[in-house]
């Protein structure tokens, strides 16, 4: 399965660790399930309370392009906060044929789409 992570940090006091531990945990994820990623989609300081952010959108622009199966996210509100746009992307995903998954900080994988 090939997959693409996405990341994200919503403010300017927020630094590039949070990027950092985001990838490392979604990386440990897929190389533990034997996932191939990609590539990283990454917002810096964009609120997911809206889906104006570029990252964003270009994955799921990509997505209809069959490149890959899954999109991982560390946490759900990492992907959205606002449950119109999460419902909303979601299906798209899915009309996409690819999956979401969320992974919390134990690695229990939580289906997203």
């Amino acid at each position: 399965m090939k997959a693409v992570i996405y990341a994200r940090y919503s403010s300017d006091s927020q630094r590039e660790e949070s990027i950092d531990g985001q990838i490392r945990e979604c990386t440990a994820f897929a190389e533990k399930n034997g996932i191939t990623i990609l590539r990283h989609y990454i917002d810096r300081a964009y609120s997911a309370k809206t889906d104006n952010r570029p990252d964003f959108q270009e994955m799921i622009k990509d997505s209809s392009k069959k490149l890959f199966d899954m999109v991982i996210v560390w946490k759900l509100d990492r992907f959205a906060r606002n449950r119109y746009d999460s419902a909303r992307y979601k299906a798209q995903l899915k009309r996409n044929g690819v999956k979401g998954h969320a992974v919390p900080s134990w690695s229990r994988p939580c289906r997203i789409s």
